[in-house]
């Protein structure tokens, strides 16, 4: 296949892989009402897209939203360009804020495991009280692998981002429909879409260990999409699906 053509096919692309991972791994059904956890950046964007364009070749209903999450020391968002897309593309978009660092106790630094562990407890909170049953994260294949890297190598541990997680305390699920698609292609998906990007100025999110481990993966899979799909398949279907929880 040409760089040209695939460039022009880049939509039908992210939407067949997206449609794959949704129905072998399930995660989605009739009736659910799934809340979209959106940055403003490439990832999330382009998963509110797909999201709504696939509705048609699933042929059953379910509903969308999208919850951005300000914080108080990062603007990392153009909140009315992303408001003005995701009503393009039918999906309500509501703003709350929640100040990360005002939560730190005196002592305390502010630091990612921090903010992520604050966003995700209001994402629950919020798909709970508003009857989400699902939220679906942007994180695609590059992310999955790379976390599986890093556990491996710095934890000792098998671990990776689950495609689907089920919560036992919750009646919610996680759900990363982006799995099998590697970061240049949502890039260039994001292209085609003009879907806006901004580069996040947040101060703490540097990580040296996953740039560390990126290049790695990339000196040995030739930064090769399929060989990574190979790597994800792995993860999934053995005894143990890591992919899961």
């Amino acid at each position: 296949m040409s760089r040209f053509l695939k460039k022009s096919n880049i939509n039908e692309i992210v939407k067949k892989f997206v449609i794959k991972t949704v129905m072998q791994r399930k995660l989605i059904q009739e009736g659910d009402r799934i809340l979209i956890a959106v940055s403003g950046g490439k990832d999330s964007s382009v998963l509110a897209w797909v999201l709504s364009a696939i509705r048609p070749a699933l042929k059953f209903n379910y509903e969308l939203a999208a919850l951005h999450i300000s914080t108080d020391f990062c603007a990392c968002c153009k909140k009315s360009a992303l408001c003005d897309r995701l009503e393009e593309w039918g999906i309500p978009f509501t703003d709350l804020f929640v100040p990360v660092v005002g939560r730190l106790k005196e002592g305390e630094k502010m630091n990612c495991y921090w903010c992520s562990t604050q966003r995700r407890a209001e994402l629950l909170k919020y798909a709970v009280e508003n009857g989400f049953n699902k939220i679906a994260l942007g994180h695609h294949l590059d992310d999955i692998i790379e976390t599986f890297f890093m556990n491996l190598c710095y934890k000792g541990e098998l671990l990776t981002m689950p495609i689907l997680l089920k919560y036992r305390k919750f009646p919610v699920s996680l759900i990363r429909p982006l799995a099998l698609l590697d970061e240049k292609q949502i890039i260039e998906c994001a292209a085609q879409q003009n879907i806006l990007k901004n580069v996040c100025t947040c101060p703490y999110g540097q990580n040296s260990k996953r740039r560390e481990i990126r290049n790695k993966i990339t000196g040995f899979t030739n930064n090769s999409g399929e060989m990574k799909r190979r790597i994800l398949y792995a993860l999934g279907s053995g005894k143990m699906d890591y992919l899961v929880d």
